[in-house]
């Protein structure tokens, strides 16, 4: 018994943790280029306004403080989101739906869930984390979070700073932007949460001489490329760049980003 509980937690380690890869789920990629149709997000635009807050290199979330009527108006709006049929939107208009629906459906897990100090502690006890739960239904499509980012926003749109863009409501992870996403704001808020993360000691950090990164730039080397091309992507946005021969090691903090 001791055996089999010690392999179990070696599986839901943090240390173990393996991204998936992108994988496209072609139900997905389609789009309807000449709509001009608008996904409204000012529920969760009004969800972001009360509960964000910065504080340091990090925004955080006042979980503990969310009444009811904002967990309803959440509600409401993941319920209008999956009555949308993101196919029929176009491209631009798509990515903001993803994005929003992404971060909007992993602060209502939290909410479910809370409290908890990390959002790995949610699942079953062999899992780590909640990413392959079924969280919602779109267009008679049932998905999970890694649906949402490894089977839709990864392989249609080829954007690496797509991660910067998702939140999975750690303090290791880039931080939960302010506003909501929109076709209309959309690259510049990915390139305004670039150059936050990419600048922050979570991203890129030196100790006792080593460089430190984030594991994401481990987890998802796909979408980075070798390490000539993660330099000149990080070195993109860093204010001083990175010019480093050694190993490299990887970090990331799992604990909640919560404000109490």
């Amino acid at each position: 018994m001791k055996r089999l509980l010690a392999f179990a937690l070696i599986l839901i380690s943090p240390i173990s943790f393996s991204a998936p890869k992108s994988d496209l789920w072609p139900y997905w990629n389609v789009s309807n280029e000449q709509s001009s149709t608008t996904v409204p997000h000012h529920k969760w635009q009004t969800i972001l306004d009360l509960y964000l807050v910065s504080q340091g290199e990090y925004t955080l979330f006042k979980y503990a403080h969310v009444a009811d009527a904002d967990k309803e108006k959440l509600d409401e709006y993941l319920s209008d989101m999956s009555q949308t049929d993101p196919r029929e939107l176009n491209k631009k208009e798509q990515y903001a739906y993803w994005i929003n629906l992404y971060n909007a459906l992993t602060v209502q897990l939290i909410l479910d869930n809370y409290p908890i100090t990390s959002i790995t502690k949610i699942g079953s006890w062999l899992s780590f984390g909640p990413w392959n739960e079924e969280v919602m239904n779109v267009s008679g499509k049932t998905l999970t979070l890694n649906d949402i980012e490894h089977r839709i926003l990864r392989p249609i749109w080829g954007d690496p700073r797509t991660h910067y863009a998702v939140n999975c409501a750690s303090l290791g992870c880039p931080n939960l932007q302010p506003n909501a996403f929109s076709s209309e704001n959309t690259e510049a808020q990915l390139e305004k949460a670039a150059n936050e993360f990419i600048n922050s000691h979570k991203a890129v950090s030196y100790q006792d001489g080593h460089l430190t990164l984030s594991s994401i730039y481990d987890w998802f080397t796909e979408d980075f490329g070798s390490k000539k091309r993660l330099f000149d992507h990080l070195n993109k946005y860093r204010s001083e760049a990175i010019q480093y021969q050694g190993n490299i090691k990887y970090e990331y903090d799992w604990k909640l980003n919560e404000k109490k």
